[in-house]
């Protein structure tokens, strides 16, 4: 991390879902950076980074939405935080793929791609942080690595070490905890039927493993977990891990 972003803001990209559906993750995001000693900033013209056009071979569009928001992340100093390994995932690489033809976006896109961290790989990896925020009082959960931020992003233990070292928090061991949800984004919609075999396995396991609270770090994955939950008639649960560092236990994501 360089010695300057010490001193600079932190410019929060808060992720469609986020700003569309669950806003409450936005603030607890706001809430936990500034627990650390941050200044957050949002910077106001940010849209989709372009990830569901690409992922469904749109690159056209893909690389107009993107061009976007390297425009509106390059105008800007310090690191750029997101509470999704999903969309940093995006940033991070497969912006600067869109790009490689262009000299100039590709310029771009390796800047703003070096300035963006998901959240607690920020907090962990670039602050040095064990914890952070007033927790949650009293709470057992287990936590559900997305894909994007495991395998693409090596987002392996940051999550998990914030929730053990926060008061109040008892983590329970996830079985099978590195397989997908059956999310993945389009892959839902295209072929609904194994996305819910998927999930109903992996419902069984957090039913399993006693928690009350689902935990992640995309709310996509957890929206459509929570769903399954909702539908299934449990009694768990599901949070954003930021919401947990920051006390934030209403309103959970259950439907």
């Amino acid at each position: 991390m360089p010695l300057s972003w010490f001193q600079m803001a932190v410019q929060l990209f808060v992720t469609c879902l986020v700003d569309s559906f669950f806003p409450e993750v936005g603030e607890a995001t706001v809430d936990v950076l500034e627990s650390a000693g941050e200044t957050v900033e949002f910077p106001a013209d940010q849209t989709c980074c372009g990830q569901p056009a690409y992922n469904v071979g749109l690159r056209d569009d893909a690389r107009k939405m993107a061009a976007h928001t390297l425009d509106v992340l390059d105008a800007t100093d310090g690191p750029i935080v997101l509470p999704s390994g999903s969309c940093t995932d995006m940033i991070v690489h497969h912006i600067p793929e869109l790009m490689a033809g262009d000299p100039r976006r590709a310029a771009q896109a390796e800047r703003v791609a070096g300035r963006t961290r998901e959240l607690s790989q920020f907090l962990v990896d670039d602050l040095g942080l064990e914890t952070v925020g007033p927790g949650c009082g009293d709470c057992s959960v287990a936590y559900h690595p997305s894909c994007h931020g495991l395998r693409n992003l090596n987002l392996r233990t940051q999550a998990e070490s914030l929730l053990d070292h926060t008061e109040g928090v008892q983590r329970v061991e996830l079985p099978d905890a590195e397989n997908c949800c059956g999310f993945g984004g389009l892959f839902s919609v295209e072929m609904p039927e194994v996305s819910v075999a998927m999930m109903e396995t992996k419902l069984k396991n957090v039913e399993a493993s006693g928690a009350a609270i689902l935990v992640g770090g995309d709310v996509s994955c957890l929206m459509h977990l929570g769903g399954g939950l909702h539908r299934n008639d449990s009694a768990v649960t599901v949070k954003h891990f930021a919401e947990i560092l920051a006390g934030r236990l209403d309103n959970a994501h259950d439907d």
